[in-house]
């Protein structure tokens, strides 16, 4: 990072990656997983991802063309599958050249793969809709789909993908219910099978089939809003970090900030850090939002601004100017901010702004 720039990064753990990627395999050792590195991985930085994991990685998943041929580009060789499928039927031309497998979920991708030309024969995923009611095909259509891609000459291996929408919720019976009807759905067809997401490798073995998709566990945050046993085992892999720039002593009754929103209790250390909501820290993070300067775990107070946040020094009499601060990482959680937040660790990962600059560790 240049020297003169901005006191923030994003710092990128690559071994802690490498690390729950192989987490998702022990956990699931009779299963190939998917690495879900669509969204720039995450936010992590998509081409040092794949990368970092291309000796041992079986597959990568992406939502899009673009991201498949970011990494394509960048070298990897390994399987990428199309989440989404494609747009429109041009796609597939580039889908060929560019060895890619492609999901099928509703009737015009599969009216159109079926008039392609391509030349070698095309990876299909059948995406069922098990449960979750978003996209995919009923579970009564996926006979019929089935002979029809089974029967295709340019159509090459076929999986059945579905996907969950309440895994996260551990006390829920949905999860369950969706795997009996994805089960129930392919009774009497080999065909390999493609179900657990995160929280299904960490809470449903029943869904450990043929290929996993681990996403957000890559990242080291768990999916659960509660305590899970296994995700305690996930490494952080991205460390958001920034510097104070000014320190000043408040009296009692101070407001701080727009708003005034904060108010100070007791005469109060302030600190001012470089960091805002244009640089993704969430906007309606509250006072009390974990923060760690100097590696001790401190509170934000007042209203998040566009360029900066101010935290609570009182208690951290070893702070300057330029002492560092942990906004997530090791010290504090993502899930935590999350939390307080009231939004989800996916969403601070993928919405880090362009200004932050970013760093690997390998």
């Amino acid at each position: 990072m240049n020297s003169f720039a901005r006191p923030l990064r994003a710092r990128i753990h690559l071994d802690a990656i490498r690390h729950n990627y192989d987490y998702a395999k022990q956990l699931a050792p009779h299963s190939k997983a998917l690495a879900v590195v669509k969204a720039n991985a995450y936010g992590h930085g998509a081409i040092a991802v794949a990368q970092a994991l291309a000796d041992r990685a079986d597959g990568f998943a992406v939502a899009c063309i673009d991201e498949a041929m970011e990494l394509r580009e960048s070298g990897i060789t390994q399987p990428i599958v199309l989440l989404e499928g494609v747009f429109h039927p041009d796609e597939l031309v580039v889908v060929d050249r560019a060895e890619l497998s492609v999901v099928i979920h509703c009737q015009e991708q599969l009216d159109w793969l079926l008039v392609a030309r391509p030349t070698r024969q095309l990876n299909c995923w059948i995406k069922i809709d098990s449960g979750m009611h978003r996209v995919g095909f009923a579970p009564a259509e996926f006979a019929a789909i089935y002979a029809t891609l089974n029967a295709c000459p340019h159509v090459g291996k076929l999986v059945a993908i579905s996907h969950f929408a309440r895994a996260d919720e551990l006390n829920l019976p949905n999860t369950a219910q969706q795997i009996a009807v994805f089960e129930q759905t392919l009774a009497g067809r080999f065909i390999p099978r493609s179900l657990a997401n995160s929280a299904a490798i960490l809470a449903y073995s029943n869904a450990h089939v043929e290929w996993t998709r681990p996403g957000l566990m890559l990242y080291g945050a768990s999916p659960f809003a509660e305590a899970q046993p296994l995700a305690t085992a996930l490494q952080p892999a991205m460390t958001l970090e920034s510097a104070l720039i000014s320190i000043r002593n408040l009296p009692a009754g101070a407001p701080v900030g727009y708003g005034g929103r904060f108010v100070c209790e007791r005469p109060t250390r302030v600190g001012v850090v470089a960091i805002g909501y244009a640089d993704g820290y969430p906007r309606h993070a509250p006072t009390g939002t974990p923060v760690a300067v100097n590696g001790l775990v401190t509170r934000l107070i007042g209203r998040v601004s566009m360029d900066m946040i101010t935290v609570d020094l009182t208690d951290i009499s070893e702070a300057q100017v330029g002492s560092p601060v942990e906004l997530w990482g090791t010290t504090i959680s993502a899930a935590a901010v999350a939390a307080a937040s009231e939004t989800l660790a996916y969403q601070l990962f993928t919405g880090i702004g362009r200004r932050v600059a970013y760093s690997y560790d390998e």
